[in-house]
């Protein structure tokens, strides 16, 4: 029990830790977008990796925007068009991390498939039902920040959300092709498939970590590595 409880501690504190960085990184300015994406995949990589972390996560990542260009407002109000875009770019940031974790998700896929193993139905059918509703999250996120907000903040968080809604996310996008593999896995997975020895969750995490720590450059090397594999 004692366990439980010092992992959700730690849990809530990576949390704050997260939304503490990004507000720092939303006042100090700088490349507010790759600072943003760098931060949530890093987060990605110390937190169990299902739909209900994805979400605690971008909301630390949302809130730590709002207080970030919040202060950055009250520290100079004249710079209003200035922190418009840092909101603009630290929102994108975001939307490119998840979209990471999707295409990650699908080239775990595609990992297994070449080493001739595969991960358990119950497994694949989970993790497609929460890529599925991976978009949805972000943009009720966006809306519930956007809700909390006030002024120029809310105004550009209601600007994003509504182009997001009517312009697809980068999450999106990436779900076409990461939902058509999940599925073309599902078809070929029997019913008694017993679960591969490494977990799907964890095989996306450690793509994850590959990327952000430079040993991949992204998702598109990764693909063309495995399209060569495959060609071999």
């Amino acid at each position: 029990m004692q366990t439980t409880t010092d992992n959700i501690n730690s849990h809530e504190d990576d949390l704050k830790k997260l939304e503490l960085d990004i507000r720092e990184a939303i006042a100090h300015g700088g490349n507010v977008k790759e600072a943003v994406h760098k931060l949530t995949l890093n987060a990605m990589q110390a937190n169990r990796l299902d739909i209900d972390s994805l979400g605690r996560i971008a909301n630390a990542v949302m809130q730590g925007i709002h207080e970030g260009a919040r202060q950055k407002l009250e520290l100079a109000s004249e710079q209003s068009h200035f922190a418009k875009d840092q909101i603009s770019h630290a929102v994108s940031g975001l939307d490119t991390a998840l979209a990471q974790f999707v295409g990650a998700s699908k080239l775990a896929l595609e990992e297994a498939a070449g080493k001739a193993t595969q991960f358990s139905r119950e497994e694949l059918s989970k993790t497609r039902a929460d890529l599925e509703s991976l978009e949805s999250l972000f943009l009720e996120i966006l809306q519930q920040t956007a809700s909390t907000a006030k002024g120029l903040i809310a105004n550009v968080l209601n600007d994003l959300l509504i182009h997001a809604r009517r312009n697809g996310t980068t999450i999106g996008e990436q779900l076409k092709d990461t939902l058509a593999t999940f599925t073309h896995q599902l078809s070929s997975v029997s019913h008694s498939q017993i679960e591969a020895g490494l977990q799907l969750a964890q095989t996306t995490a450690d793509l994850l970590h590959k990327i952000s720590s430079g040993v991949l450059s992204g998702i598109s090397e990764q693909t063309k590595q495995n399209d060569t594999k495959n060609k071999q």
